[in-house]
């Protein structure tokens, strides 16, 4: 049985291993994303104008009206003082040509005071420039920059698929690591004096034992990121009810009819704050969401800065687009047992779950999956070397033991 654990470990670790790293050191950064973004591009985040703000509903609506290209469909509702607001948008459809108008950008920065736009990206480009560099390692993170391909999101799918395979071959590995009750000890030593293959076996195995749990806990929620639909919710499922979720579940939603008329941000706006007394929320609205293609509008509750969330995250409350009716609640700390177990997910991911500590948590270990990667490869690499030296040893030995009983 040790045999084949073994080789699954081995076959398993080697599958992962690029991928692993790619995705502990992607993930190590993105802990630290809105700082690093704005430490690399104070243009893109520091308004140029100092004095009273426009509110974001009006900001949104100068924006459209500007490039009537466009729409916006993510929305802070507050801004931090000194900080431009950063909407996401898409391309309206060229009534001439049937067809999305071309834009090269998704995101704009604006200035609250003015309403000026101050800067345009694409996020999520495949681009290293100093403007792009953070969300291009972000979307990395989770999909590779790999396409789409018919509609499959190949991209997340392999990365899901990778977090599965960790989650199994982590099992593997702990029970590996304890070959015998009395050799205990040694699976949690490192060796440092003697440095060498010794240090790096010991970084693999002692490494990965002395935080098994984190990796564990990382392993499962990288899955629920990149497949919970296809994977982690229909499980859930099984053991807790799930309350529906409206952007993975059709039969919630409202079929578009010929005539449909989109409510105005506003109205939605005003839902949200009767909503938010109504549930007896603390935070206020602070992002606007609308899912064209799903004729849904989300309304996100948390104050300005703290999108990410801390804790179990932030509220999130969803309404029919066109008919104004309310279709979902995502509460953190209400609903069911699997409903806050998928509240978990992210929280427990990002590291956010703790606060500033956590994070640097996160990224500690983020840095520890790429180290495992490498000397897991080293250590398969050493005898992998040796293997071939012992069979090019027996077959030098069979040759000279042939010659020898020649006549």
């Amino acid at each position: 049985m040790r045999r084949q654990f073994v080789r699954l470990h081995r076959w398993f670790g080697i599958a992962t291993a690029l991928f692993l790293f790619v995705a502990g050191l992607t993930g190590a950064i993105i802990a630290w994303d809105h700082e690093l973004d704005s430490a690399l591009n104070p243009s893109f985040y520091q308004a140029r104008t100092a004095g009273p703000t426009l509110s974001s509903l009006e900001l949104a609506n100068r924006v459209e009206a500007a490039d009537p290209r466009l729409q916006v469909t993510y929305l802070p509702l507050a801004v931090e003082p000194g900080h431009t607001l950063q909407m996401m948008v898409l391309p309206r459809t060229d009534p001439a040509t049937r067809q999305p108008y071309p834009l090269d950008f998704n995101q704009v920065a604006v200035d609250p005071v003015t309403g000026e736009i101050q800067g345009r990206r694409e996020w999520g480009a495949v681009s290293l420039a100093r403007l792009n560099l953070i969300p291009f390692i972000y979307k990395l993170h989770y999909t590779l920059h790999l396409p789409f391909a018919g509609g499959f999101d190949t991209g997340t799918w392999l990365m899901g698929i990778v977090g599965i395979v960790w989650l199994f071959d982590s099992m593997i590995a702990l029970w590996l690591s304890f070959p015998s009750l009395k050799a205990w000890r040694k699976s949690l030593a490192f060796r440092l004096k003697r440095g060498g293959y010794a240090l790096t076996f010991d970084l693999h195995r002692s490494g990965g034992v002395w935080i098994w749990g984190l990796l564990m806990i990382v392993a499962l929620t990288s899955i629920s990121m990149n497949l919970p639909s296809q994977v982690v919710r229909p499980i859930v499922s099984r053991i807790s009810t799930l309350t529906p979720d409206p952007i993975n579940n059709p039969e919630i939603l409202r079929k578009p009819q010929p005539g449909d008329q989109t409510l105005s941000r506003e109205r939605i706006v005003e839902l949200a704050g009767q909503a938010a007394k109504d549930k007896q929320l603390t935070a206020p609205p602070g992002g606007l969401y609308y899912a064209q293609l799903l004729h849904t509008y989300g309304i996100g509750y948390f104050t300005a800065g703290n999108d990410h969330g801390s804790g179990l995250g932030n509220a999130w409350l969803y309404w029919d687009a066109v008919t104004g009716k309310p279709l979902a609640a995502q509460i953190p700390g209400r609903g069911t047992a699997g409903d806050i177990f998928m509240q978990l997910q992210f929280p427990l991911h990002s590291g956010r779950i703790l606060g500033l500590g956590g994070r640097i948590l996160i990224s500690a270990v983020g840095v520890a999956v790429a180290t495992l990667s490498v000397t897991g490869l080293l250590i398969w690499l050493k005898k992998l070397n040796g293997r071939r030296r012992s069979a090019q040893n027996a077959n030098l030995a069979r040759d000279a033991g042939g010659a020898a009983a020649r006549p």
